[in-house]
């Protein structure tokens, strides 16, 4: 079992055509069962054709009604890649993986607004994608490192997703589903969304949780894990001395008031029973400690 995605999922491409789509879309269909998982692509000025078998359609929606793609992963450009994600919830997709870096904030706040009572969840933008391992991956993140097993991972960062991945597979733990929730202030899955999916996963044993400095997402969660979580989470959080002591981060990782800060966020989820690593190097040796 998995969370969110699995063999039987079916992905179009909206941004097929660019390079990015394109190079990343050939990465996934190779990946696994990547050939019958991706159906279609999304290309208004170039429906009807096909991206190396994989046919074109004009918009979400028939892309929708001719392959029953019920996932969407997007490449366009950050100023319309909002408007891509409109397109796939209204069309009444289950799940949106956004890659985009760099879409604008004001058209994330009209598309969260938008997206509010509709039944699409969101993941990113910029983010990493997701993949249960030796299924299916939607995304950028290098397949090969990955393998089939019971570790959940849940993390801001990509560089870090990775970085836990491959600690946990130098102990021979594979991962059940690895989903990168990205790191920008507007977005949709946040830690607590994906934790309660792994709580309720049969096939998950322990979760390994990467945050960031700024917003409160992972105290959030942390609370949230200390009332109801029923399986083991080690817990780090990215964060990074810039010039003149400023801490940086993802565009999402803007400290306020005080608040937001590594410490402050380390602090709590220790409070509430989560096991915390200061070092990101032994992320996957406390995972297997409290297995």
């Amino acid at each position: 079992m998995s969370i969110l995605i699995d063999r039987n999922t079916r992905v179009m491409t909206q941004g097929i055509t660019g390079k990015t789509g394109a190079f990343h879309t050939r990465l996934c269909r190779d990946y696994a069962n990547g050939v019958a998982c991706f159906v279609a692509g999304v290309n208004p000025n170039k429906a009807g054709e096909n991206f190396e078998g994989i046919p074109i359609f004009a918009t979400a929606a028939e892309a929708k009604q001719k392959t029953g793609a019920n996932v969407s992963v997007i490449y366009v450009p950050p100023p319309a890649a909002a408007s891509a994600i409109d397109e796939a919830v209204d069309a009444g997709l289950d799940l949106v993986i956004c890659i985009t870096e760099g879409v604008p904030v004001r058209d994330m706040i009209a598309t969260r607004y938008r997206m509010r009572g509709k039944k699409t969840i969101l993941v990113g933008p910029n983010c990493p994608g997701v993949i249960t391992p030796d299924e299916i991956k939607i995304g950028i993140m290098p397949g090969h490192i990955h393998k089939k097993g019971r570790i959940g991972v849940v993390s801001r960062s990509g560089t870090l997703t990775y970085e836990a991945v491959g600690q946990l597979m130098e102990l021979g733990l594979g991962q059940s589903t690895c989903v990168g929730i990205g790191g920008d202030p507007v977005n949709g899955m946040k830690h607590i969304d994906v934790m309660k999916l792994f709580n309720a996963d049969p096939e998950t044993d322990a979760v390994i949780m990467v945050g960031e400095i700024g917003g409160d997402d992972e105290e959030t969660c942390a609370r949230w894990i200390k009332d109801n979580m029923r399986k083991p989470v080690v817990g780090f959080i990215a964060g990074v001395t810039a010039p003149a002591g400023k801490r940086m981060g993802h565009a999402g990782a803007i400290i306020s008031g005080g608040k937001g800060t590594a410490q402050e966020k380390l602090a709590v989820m220790e409070e509430c029973g989560i096991k915390v690593t200061r070092n990101p190097a032994d992320m996957g040796k406390l995972l297997a400690s409290v297995l």
